[in-house]
């Protein structure tokens, strides 16, 4: 078991390490204040093709796989970019899996090659106020009308909406009263279609942090979706989206590891410097050894990620290892972002030192796309073999 990188992927850590120095801490602390989308961030990743890391070569990715993709992640939240710059890229990497897999030719040589260059920005229009983390539930509604479906309903928490050119869009379009007991999941038909801001009123959420990159709630009315945008089978919209799903949770907990080790950093750093009482707070033990703890829980939270990412790589069924790493990573991230700042003291709680915009943007990975709860009910029946709770 080789646990150092090949050299190709050595390559993409120092490529996008190199990329993200063109955009200090200053520039995300601006997009923190200011709240305006990081354009030129994200252009620069597609002009550099990382957009299409994972995405297949001929229609201009690069058509690695979820490892280098987290490698890539890691780094850029790593950088000081936290989730800000992870999730301006985030969806770009996953988001439009249920094409390469499910869509048509002449689906993937429309939608794949502006995704990947960069040159359109997209959302994912999956979550509702009313059904949470029930995605079978949901009641945004779809009805066929000749050649094309005519979509009514709402969305909340979707990111990047302000700016997206495109949404990934899962709605019902068989009535979930119509369809046999025990099959709620099936009647969701998956779009991939214009963000026609004429019939979607977009709102934006006020939220804690990671203010460049928005989340919105969603009102659709009357919007009009061509057939030829419908991926796949109408009605088989849930099956599909679950190919994105475990790579999004290891991505997720690439980046939580990122934050994680960006404010570790920091911290060990202020301890080396800070004096009090004429000698280096990092001499005292009672400093050392959280942040020796959080070092630990980090380099655990890699491995398991690492994991996940092969073994998703490698067609083997990864769904309790990507959740495991998901949840570990994001408590991993938080410990050490809280610890960097308690270890700054007061100035810990200064945006100068950084550290605190990493704990609001942390709480992300924690929380979404599935709860820490959800997981662990997950892991109780999939791997323990305990009854389902819920």
């Amino acid at each position: 078991m080789n646990f150092e990188l090949s050299q190709e992927q050595e390559s993409i850590r120092d490529a996008v390490r190199a990329l993200c120095e063109r955009f200090p801490e200053s520039y995300w602390l601006e997009r923190d204040a200011d709240g305006v989308f990081p354009h030129e961030f994200y252009a620069a990743m597609g002009k550099a093709g990382w957009l299409g890391i994972a995405m297949p070569e001929e229609y201009g990715g690069a058509g690695l796989g979820v490892q280098e993709a987290a490698i890539m992640m890691q780094t850029i939240a790593e950088s000081g970019a936290c989730l800000s710059g992870a999730s301006a890229v985030h969806i770009n990497i996953f988001g439009l899996m249920p094409v390469v897999v499910h869509g048509t030719e002449e689906q993937k040589q429309r939608m794949l090659p502006p995704i990947i260059s960069g040159e359109v920005k997209t959302c994912f229009g999956v979550t509702e106020p009313d059904a949470g983390l029930n995605t079978t539930r949901l009641k945004t509604r779809a009805v066929r009308k000749g050649d094309k479906y005519v979509v009514n309903g709402q969305k909340v928490w979707i990111s990047t909406a302000q700016v997206a050119d495109k949404i990934l869009l899962l709605a019902r379009t068989t009535p979930i009263e119509d369809l046999p007991p025990g099959r709620t999941s099936h009647g969701l038909s998956l779009f991939y279609t214009d963000l026609d801001r004429s019939k979607i009123d977009v709102r934006m959420i006020d939220k804690m942090g990671r203010h460049c990159v928005d989340s919105n709630e969603l009102f659709i009315e009357n919007l009009e979706i061509p057939v030829e945008d419908r991926i796949g089978e109408e009605g088989a919209g849930f099956k599909y989206i679950l190919h994105g799903m475990n790579p999004e949770r290891v991505l997720l907990a690439a980046e939580a590891i990122g934050v994680g080790r960006i404010a570790l950093q920091k911290a060990a750093a202020y301890a080396a410097e800070r004096k009090v009482f004429d000698r280096p707070i990092g001499m005292n033990q009672s400093i050392q050894h959280p942040l020796a703890r959080n070092w630990v829980e980090l380099e655990a939270a890699e491995l398991l990620t690492a994991k996940a990412a092969w073994l998703y790589d490698n067609g083997k069924e990864c769904g309790a290892e990507a959740n495991a790493a998901k949840y570990f990573a994001a408590e991993a991230g938080f410990r050490a972002c809280e610890q960097a700042i308690l270890t700054h003291g007061g100035m810990g709680y200064s945006k100068e030192f950084h550290v605190e915009r990493y704990l609001r943007e942390i709480m992300i990975p924690r929380i979404a796309p599935v709860s820490r709860e959800l997981i662990l009910s997950h892991i109780a029946e999939r791997v323990l073999g305990l009854p389902k709770s819920y």
